[in-house]
């Protein structure tokens, strides 16, 4: 990633931060008063169009979140967890969910595809190492337990 950084006088500063081969890049001026303006700009010959405005406190608020200070994020394809191969994914069951009226029993996902389903959360709910004749309703949300090549299979199925 490139930054270019340029001052503007009697304004502040200027970054502009490519964002893609394409030559698209991320435009942010800091005024001398601490507000900040942010653009994008399509292309080398493009327009900058304006994103949004900050006043300083909520820079700094988003610049927290973007460097991570108020949550670390992980990189899953190098997270090693007690479970081997397997991971814990959460899906949704969206209205035209087949699964969606079905019991955990009837579904059989675990023949399916692999997964095994260690809690619904439904709602406020939770229903943990729910018993096969617990009932799949949409909007659902279904913790599961598979490789990654079973949560796949799943994710096509739910």
């Amino acid at each position: 990633m490139t930054v270019y950084e340029s001052e503007i006088p009697g304004v502040g500063r200027k970054f502009e931060v490519e964002v893609d081969d394409d030559g698209s890049r991320i435009v942010v001026l800091l005024h001398h008063d601490g507000r900040r303006e942010v653009f994008r700009r399509a292309g080398p010959d493009a327009d900058s169009e304006k994103l949004f405005d900050l006043d300083a406190q909520s820079a700094r608020r988003l610049g927290s979140i973007l460097t991570g200070t108020t949550f670390e994020t992980v990189d899953v394809a190098e997270l090693e967890v007690p479970l081997g191969e397997a991971i814990i994914e959460w899906w949704e069951v969206g209205d035209g969910s087949d699964l969606a009226g079905s019991t955990l029993g009837a579904a059989d996902l675990r023949s399916a595809t692999g997964v095994s389903v260690i809690a619904i959360q439904r709602g406020e709910e939770t229903i943990a190492n729910p018993e096969p004749d617990a009932r799949i309703e949409t909007g659902d949300v279904l913790v599961t337990l598979g490789t990654r090549e079973e949560q796949a299979a799943f994710e096509d199925l739910v």
